[in-house]
């Protein structure tokens, strides 16, 4: 009886050793699928947003539509300036005291123009594609918002762009997926989503920490 009692704590040690193994060993490579699959999602996420951010700068708004985005981004250019300092004489003034007076004046000089491709991707064309989510087997793409907030009765323009972590960690154990949809971090990618902007307040940050990449411009 009490070889037969050993046998089966052995048995059970075994199975616990090799449950906790796997528990340990299935969370260290969930994580190295998330940061893998998270890197890749940002370099899209970041191309999105420089692109939203040239639209803007060139339109006065952001574009919520992709494959006008794409166009925008081979036909448009960007406007080269200058700004100088400058002296004039104030007409006004002058005439109302009767004594030249003058003041200061800033010129914005045009010195050319710049296409946006050449200026944000240069040769690549990888902008065509930023749309998709780079995650084989995900067949999904980044969802892609505009709106504009009011403060003191001006409209600002505000765009958000993400992708749920369901959707970057489709095939990955759901227990692990349910706590990474709940990590509250300053080394982690907090809430249930990957974005960059926000449709609530004038940002255009992603939410991820510095350790994936640059999230702000």
């Amino acid at each position: 009886m009490k070889i037969v009692l050993q046998i089966v704590l052995w048995v059970i040690i075994g199975v616990l050793s090799y449950l906790l193994f796997n528990a340990i060993y299935g969370e260290v490579k969930f994580n190295e699928i998330k940061e893998k699959r998270y890197k890749m999602a940002i370099e899209n996420l970041r191309d999105l947003r420089i692109s939203q951010i040239a639209h803007k700068t060139v339109t006065g708004t952001y574009e919520a539509d992709f494959d006008k985005l794409v166009r925008f981004i081979d036909t448009a250019q960007f406007t080269l300036t200058q700004r100088r300092d400058s002296i004039v004489r104030d007409e006004e003034q002058s005439k109302l005291f009767s004594v030249d007076i003058n003041k200061e004046i800033t010129i914005i000089d045009t010195l050319g123009y710049k296409s946006v491709k050449d200026s944000l991707f240069g040769t690549s064309d990888r902008y065509k594609t930023m749309i998709n989510v780079p995650i084989e087997g995900a067949n999904a793409k980044f969802e892609m918002k505009t709106g504009t907030i009011n403060k003191s009765n001006i409209d600002f323009p505000v765009f958000e762009i993400k992708v749920l972590k369901e959707v970057l960690l489709y095939d990955q154990p759901k227990d692990f997926l349910t706590k990474e949809k709940q990590v509250i971090s300053v080394d982690g990618v907090n809430g249930d989503a990957l974005t960059v902007g926000s449709l609530y307040k004038i940002d255009t940050n992603g939410n991820w920490p510095k350790s994936y990449g640059a999230n702000d411009e």
